[in-house]
């Protein structure tokens, strides 16, 4: 009777190699959705801070133009304050049109310009305009106009806005599947422990008796699935840096990092509340019911 007893206990001991490496997996997939999204965010807004700005000027007042530059870079909303003149503004033209009008034209007919770049969060058609207003009612004899490229503000917003609709339908569906998978994967590896936890009820043991060194257990599995599932990130992360090196340039740390934090809290979280929810299952079952 000891001997099958014994038996009993050393078949319900749950394998948990399988249920860390399942669960680092599944934390693994979503990590990189999750590193996807940081970085379609990051993208957006790199290129909505490529987009430059010119204030056309009317003025040649060395002082008056100083002025304006430095009213412009007092705001919150402008980096990288330029004054471009009319040799500057040949040489820019030139490079991005691939050309040289020098040849045909005898006068420079590009104005001299203050140019500047808007902060990812200014770059839209509202945001702009009230820019716009701004420095026109503060220079509107000294400045033209303020240009920019609208027809390419107006569609990068609107693409970002349904990419980042469409990837956060996905994340919250793939979301779901994730919290599903490892709920499954702990619960299976209770299944073969029910045995014991029966057992340890039938003899008088406590549901905190029973129930505590099993949560104890699974938060040890959670963290020791996050610890691969980040060990392997951090690995795909370097590879894809190391091959595209505009990655690098608009990495965010505090971002990976935060990512990082939210894959330890979903697997230790997911795996401790499966652990327990399986031990008061198994608890309210009857011993003929766990065949």
């Amino acid at each position: 009777m000891a001997v099958n007893a014994k038996s009993s206990l050393k078949r319900s001991k749950p394998n948990y190699l399988y249920t860390i490496v399942g669960v680092s997996i599944v934390l693994f997939i979503m990590g990189i959705m999750g590193w996807f999204f940081l970085n379609l965010h990051s993208v957006g807004n790199a290129f909505k801070e490529d987009i430059r700005l010119s204030a056309y000027l009317r003025t040649l007042n060395k002082d008056t133009i100083n002025q304006i530059q430095q009213f412009i870079a007092s705001k919150p909303y402008a980096k990288d304050v330029l004054y471009v003149d009319k040799n500057s503004a040949k040489e820019i033209w030139n490079k991005e049109n691939n050309e040289d009008w020098a040849k045909i034209l005898d006068v420079n007919p590009l104005p001299e310009s203050i140019d500047f770049y808007a902060k990812a969060a200014y770059v839209n058609k509202d945001s702009l305009a009230q820019i716009g207003n701004e420095l026109m009612q503060a220079y509107g004899t000294q400045i033209t106009d303020l240009q920019y490229p609208q027809t390419l503000v107006n569609n990068l917003n609107e693409r970002s806005a349904k990419i980042g609709l469409i990837f956060l339908v996905v994340a919250i569906f793939l979301s779901l599947i994730v919290i599903v998978s490892i709920d499954n994967t702990i619960r299976l590896a209770m299944f073969s422990n029910r045995f014991l936890i029966k057992t340890m009820q039938m003899v008088g043991a406590t549901r905190g008796f029973i129930s505590t060194p099993l949560n104890i257990r699974a938060l040890i599995n959670g963290l020791i699935s996050s610890a691969i599932a980040i060990t392997l990130l951090f690995t795909l992360i370097g590879w894809a840096e190391s091959q595209f090196p505009q990655l690098k340039a608009i990495r965010d740390m505090q971002h990976t990092l935060l990512l990082f934090g939210g894959l330890i809290v979903l697997g230790v979280g997911i795996s401790v509340v499966s652990t327990y929810r399986s031990v008061l299952k198994y608890l309210k079952m009857k011993l003929d019911e766990l065949y």
